[in-house]
């Protein structure tokens, strides 16, 4: 019996090692990070990044008007 609960406590123990040592989940955790830091600047300079997209879709507009007279 108490060889027994041994085992089980080392497959437990062996499993426990085997899930602390796997980094396949590293990526996901990286790209989320990212993902976060990139959401963050968007939210920090909102209104620069508004004023760069309507001055490029003024020039498209623009451009487009030119070419179709």
């Amino acid at each position: 019996m108490i060889n027994e609960i041994k085992n089980i406590g080392r497959k437990i123990g062996n499993g426990v090692k085997k899930f602390w040592k796997d980094e396949s989940g590293m990526g996901t955790v990286e790209v989320i990070l990212i993902i976060v830091v990139l959401i963050g600047l968007v939210i920090v300079f909102k209104e620069q990044i508004s004023g760069i997209v309507e001055d490029i879709f003024k020039t498209i507009r623009q451009e487009t008007r030119a070419v179709t007279n």
